[in-house]
C-alpha cells in the first residue's frame, strides 16, 4: 500500500458511512479554547500552567501554555501526543482528571519529535498510565536512551531526558488505532531527524468532520557551529519536511509550540479556528525562514574566504 494511500484510507472510509464514525459527546462548556487562550494571554513559558480546553471533536488540549500537549479520547482508549517538558507531567496528569477522564485509559503516547521539551515527560507519563509508545526509528533512537543524537543540528544545546520504553517503531504512513481512532504518522524531518506529524479525524455530537493536524516544529534550529550549507543531506531532509506539511490533510492546524502557528489567537477567535489552506502557509512561511538561514550562511562564507585572502 503507498505511503498516500495508507494515509487517506481511515479517513476516506469514515467519510463514506458517517454513521459509523465515532462522535464525541458535547464537550463541557467550562474548558473551552477560548478560555485557555484568555488564561494564557501574556504567558507561553514552556512550564506555564495552562487549564484543559476542548479543541474540536474529541480533541482536547492538555499541556502548558509554551508547550502543547494533545488528548484524543474514544471509547475504547485515548491518545496522547506530547508531555512537554518532565516537570510538565503532573500537569497534564491533573489535566486529564479534570476533563473527567482516566489516566489509565490512555492506550497510546506519541510524540512530535525526540527534544526534553517535548518529550521529557514521556516517561513519567507511561509510568502513570501504562501506556504504550510509539515512534519513528530517528525517534525512537533518542527516547529509549534519553540522549540527544549526534545528528541533530541542536546536538551540543539539547538536555538528556528519562528514558522511554518504545513499544512500536513506526514507518512512514503507519496509523496508530485505538478504536475509532485512527492516529497517522507522516515523516517530516524540518526540525530533527525524528520530526513527526500527525493527522486524525475528529467528528463532533452533530457528526461534523474535520481533519486536524499536528503538525511539527517547521523551524530549522541548530546550535552555533553547525551550518546547513555543510550538510546537503540535511538540507534535503528539512525541504522535504517542509513539503510534507505543506500536504497534510489539515483542516485545524496544532502545533508543538502553540505560538508557532498562533494557536492561541485562534482559539481566542481572533482567526479562524478551521482552514484548509493554514498548514500549507505554515510550511510556506517555515521555508522561507530556511531560504534566509540559508543565504546567511553563503554570505558569511563569502566574507570569511575574502578575510582570509586578504590575510594571505
Amino acid at each position: 500500500m503507498t505511503r498516500l494511500l495508507k494515509t487517506i484510507l481511515p479517513a476516506a472510509l469514515l467519510a463514506a458511512a458517517p454513521a459509523a464514525a465515532y462522535a464525541a459527546p458535547a464537550a463541557p462548556a467550562a474548558h473551552t479554547a477560548k478560555a485557555l487562550a484568555e488564561a494564557c494571554e501574556g504567558r507561553d513559558g514552556w512550564i506555564d500552567p495552562a487549564p484543559p480546553a476542548h479543541i474540536f471533536g474529541n480533541t482536547w488540549y492538555v499541556g502548558t501554555c509554551g508547550i502543547s500537549a494533545i488528548l484524543i479520547t474514544g471509547p475504547e482508549g485515548h491518545i496522547l501526543i506530547d508531555g512537554g517538558m518532565a516537570e510538565a507531567a503532573p500537569l497534564v496528569l491533573a489535566n486529564i482528571a479534570v476533563l473527567g477522564f482516566k489516566a489509565s485509559d490512555v492506550r497510546w503516547i506519541l510524540s512530535s519529535h525526540e527534544h526534553f521539551d517535548h518529550a521529557g515527560a514521556l516517561a513519567a507519563l507511561q509510568r502513570a498510565t501504562g501506556a504504550q509508545v510509539a515512534a519513528l526509528k530517528p525517534a525512537a533512537a533518542v527516547l529509549e536512551t534519553g540522549e540527544p543524537s549526534s545528528n541533530d543540528p541542536q546536538y551540543g544545546m539539547l538536555k538528556g531526558m528519562a528514558p522511554v520504553k518504545v513499544d512500536r517503531i513506526l514507518a512512514d504512513g503507519d496509523s496508530i488505532v485505538a478504536g475509532p481512532i485512527a492516529a497517522t504518522a507522516h515523516a517530516t524531518p524540518a526540525h530533527s531527524p525524528g520530526s513527526t506529524s500527525w493527522t486524525w479525524q475528529s467528528c463532533d455530537e452533530t457528526f461534523t468532520c474535520r481533519m486536524i493536524a499536528y503538525a511539527d516544529s517547521a523551524t530549522a534550529i541548530s546550535a552555533d557551529s553547525y551550518r546547513f550549507s555543510e550538510h546537503p543531506g540535511r538540507v534535503a531532509q528539512v525541504h522535504e519536511g517542509l513539503a510534507r506539511i505543506a500536504a497534510l490533510p489539515c483542516d485545524i492546524l496544532l502545533t508543538p509550540h502553540p505560538s508557532a502557528s498562533a494557536m492561541m489567537e485562534r482559539f481566542a477567535g481572533k482567526a479562524p479556528l478551521t482552514d484548509s489552506t493554514v498548514c500549507r502557509t505554515y510550511a510556506e512561511t517555515a521555508k522561507r525562514r530556511f531560504a534566509a538561514r540559508l543565504a546567511a550562511e553563503n554570505v558569511t562564507d563569502a566574507a570569511e574566504s575574502a578575510a582570509a585572502e586578504l590575510k594571505d
